[in-house]
């Protein structure tokens, strides 16, 4: 399943621009794009959201045959019950989220829950945890309803390289947060900019990425996501980011 997650239209749904795109409407482009997945993730409105609203957003996905995922922050149970009632209400299947401190505890609460919902929890990798500590969590758990959300580019702020973290993370991946990355150099060569990069054209190793984790024959969701700088203006970067949305569904479908 290839899809998008609500950070493919991050400038999109931003105050940087005149109208902020609604979830409704990155549902609706999801759908005009032909994609699989739409993943609501890190919104924080949606907690917001009445059960008419999230009911109207379960059955146009449904209509459409698109696949809902929801993501969010943090692992306090109170937290996490919250948004396993909105992914029931919407029908979603997986919710990612990010561990920040310690969270076993918390997880082994929540987890039979989740269980009985038919939800998977999967922990992003990012530069704040060591992949090998998320890695030992989700061994130390071993839940079959608990995996891990890879985006090996979120760890090179940790100086870990992202052949490592894809190595560590494939056996529990269930979620793969798709971009690509690469290095500038600031203005008068006094360091480096580390900023999103099309599909393909940066540092990700994704022949490596795909060889190890196996997306498609394992059923994990692809969701593209970007890093892209501002443009200077909302034409130019609302154009590049539709630009690059298209060109890494496309290269995703190529690899399927």
């Amino acid at each position: 399943m290839i899809g998008l997650s609500t950070y493919a239209f991050f400038w999109q749904h931003s105050p940087r621009v005149a109208k902020p795109l609604t979830v409704e409407e990155m549902l609706e482009q999801t759908v005009a794009l032909g994609a699989d997945v739409f993943q609501i993730c890190d919104h924080p409105d949606v907690a917001g959201f009445d059960e008419t609203r999230l009911d109207a957003l379960a059955a146009r996905a449904r209509e459409a045959g698109v696949a809902l995922e929801l993501g969010t922050r943090g692992t306090a149970v109170a937290h996490l019950d919250t948004y396993l009632r909105i992914a029931t209400r919407l029908g979603a299947r997986l919710l990612r989220t990010m561990v920040s401190g310690p969270a076993e505890a918390d997880l082994r609460e929540a987890l039979p829950r989740f269980a009985a919902a038919g939800v998977t929890l999967a922990l992003e990798t990012y530069e704040r945890v060591p992949s090998a500590d998320l890695v030992a969590l989700v061994e130390r758990i071993d839940h079959p309803n608990l995996g891990i959300c890879l985006d090996p580019a979120n760890c090179v702020a940790a100086l870990e390289h992202p052949d490592d973290v894809v190595d560590a993370a494939a056996p529990h991946v269930v979620n793969l947060h798709v971009k690509d990355f690469a290095f500038t150099r600031d203005e008068g060569w006094v360091g480096f900019r580390l900023s999103g990069a099309p599909l393909g054209a940066g540092a990700l190793d994704l022949d490596r990425l795909f060889a190890r984790v196996r997306p498609a024959e394992r059923g994990i969701s692809q969701v593209v996501e970007h890093w892209l700088p501002w443009q200077g203006d909302e034409d130019g970067t609302v154009a590049l980011e539709r630009r690059w949305t298209e060109h890494s569904l496309a290269y995703l479908r190529r690899r399927a």
